[in-house]
């Protein structure tokens, strides 16, 4: 079972994000779905993590998410990915910069009959906002 687990996981960061098929997302995930740390502005539930996703295809359009490695425990599923793309589009605040980036994170799903339940995503958010050149830069001495 926990390496179905760790299948669904795959194939939802691989159709949803990577393909961009957003809407597939309710093959994978409950429609009461709980982000334990929601990305600034998230709704709840499904409907919520689907607007993150087209902001996140909106900002980064060539967006390919990989799976690293992952550990299962009973239901769940801890993936370490990294995510790269070219940033033309708002995402956060910041205007398209034409950079590209490369993103480092690891999220632990909860699934339960074979959907994800609910999810907590750690990704190197402060990271990403210095590849977009988006941080004040530091003060000379």
């Amino acid at each position: 079972m926990a390496q179905d687990n760790a299948s669904i996981v795959r194939r939802f960061a691989d159709e949803v994000i990577t393909q961009g098929k957003i809407e597939s997302a309710a093959e994978y995930v409950w429609e009461d779905v709980v982000e334990q740390v929601p990305l600034p502005g998230q709704g709840p539930g499904l409907d919520g993590l689907k607007d993150v996703l087209r902001s996140m295809r909106a900002g980064f359009p060539d967006i390919v998410f990989s799976i690293k490695e992952q550990i299962t425990e009973g239901d769940k599923v801890a993936s370490r990915f990294e995510w790269t793309g070219t940033h033309k589009g708002e995402f956060l605040g910041v205007p398209a910069t034409g950079r590209h980036v490369r993103v480092w994170g690891i999220v632990i799903d909860r699934l339960e009959d074979a959907r994800i339940r609910d999810t907590r995503i750690i990704m190197d958010t402060l990271g990403l906002m210095a590849q977009l050149g988006a941080l004040p830069s530091s003060p000379t001495p």
